[in-house]
């Protein structure tokens, strides 16, 4: 089934606004929430709607999905926030609103949604975070609605806070204490995870289907450290942290103003390898870039011209 009317919740961040440019270059037509249009800003000049919406009003959530083909769901968050009962959003944000958005479609007869979980996501796995993902996977599962989930891996690209904050780090800091070390990840390109999403929007056969989304190699925490190191030409010394030392450090950022580097719920999430389980699935058609591919044009610079060499060098893959 073609399905035209996307309707975007949490589609003004990293991912989402790849899987935007995807989906308009398609044809599709886009609308996306946001809790103020400011937020979405870069996304403006596109031809898609950009609707002020509190995603977490039943009213307003139902009103912003009503007449759409298909809802994407890519609200996501790695930490809680400061004031709150810690773990309070990651329930909120991870369970309580995939299953208003459940309810909404339902109540509004949208019948495709597409929901973005992560790799290790369980209900009782050792953290908040994969626990509450968990938890937002069976809210989906429990719908009548043509359901399919992705589960990727850490995503890089050049707007990521993953590998440009590594490189970031070594650029001024001669040490770097490094919690969990041999945590193990499988880094997917942003426009791969776009892209995958995009092949299976129309695709019958995914629906109920579960995805894992990965590159093409593992790395270590402490390996992927070092390679940004070597893109940028600067290398820290890396300070292997035991547990204990890591959870005071993590404890510390949480103290700190601002959204912490890592947190205590971050090392928990650590222990369980963010790697696939198996091969890609052939239809989501994606031939995933590597770090080596991707990642040196823009750490050195993140400048517009890096980024368009970025897109330049995937082109045509």
């Amino acid at each position: 089934m073609r399905h035209q009317a996307i309707a975007i919740i949490g589609g003004s961040g990293f991912i989402g606004s790849h899987l935007v440019n995807s989906l308009v270059e398609l044809g599709k037509d886009v609308r996306l929430a946001t809790r103020r249009r400011y937020n979405a800003r870069h996304l403006t000049l596109l031809p898609i709607d950009v609707i002020e919406t509190d995603v977490f009003d039943p009213v307003q959530l139902a009103r912003f999905v009503e007449n759409a083909d298909a809802v994407i769901n890519l609200v996501g968050t790695l930490h809680g926030k400061r004031g709150t009962p810690y773990g309070a959003e990651f329930a909120r944000s991870h369970v309580e609103l995939p299953t208003k958005i459940v309810a909404a479609c339902e109540g509004k007869g949208v019948h495709r949604l597409i929901h973005m979980s992560a790799i290790g996501a369980d209900s009782n796995g050792p953290s908040m975070y994969l626990r509450s993902k968990g938890d937002g996977e069976k809210a989906v599962h429990a719908s009548s609605l043509a359901t399919t989930i992705f589960r990727p891996s850490v995503v890089f690209g050049p707007e990521d806070k993953f590998l440009n904050q590594f490189a970031f780090l070594q650029r001024i800091f001669p040490v770097i204490p490094l919690a969990m070390p041999d945590a193990q990840f499988q880094p997917v390109y942003v426009a791969d995870v776009a892209k995958a999403i995009v092949n299976v929007l129309d695709l019958d056969a995914a629906t109920g289907r579960t995805y894992e989304l990965g590159g093409p190699s593992v790395y270590t925490l402490e390996q992927l450290v070092k390679y940004c190191g070597d893109a940028i030409g600067r290398h820290a010394r890396i300070m292997r942290l035991p547990d204990s030392l890591a959870r005071l450090q993590a404890l510390s950022f949480e103290m700190a103003p601002g959204e912490p580097i890592i947190s205590r719920d971050n090392l928990d999430s650590m222990k369980v390898p963010s790697v696939l389980s198996g091969p890609l699935a052939p239809e989501l058609g994606i031939e995933p870039a590597s770090i080596e591919t991707i990642a040196p044009v823009y750490l050195t610079g993140g400048s517009m011209r890096s980024r368009f060499n970025t897109f330049r060098a995937t082109a045509g893959r």
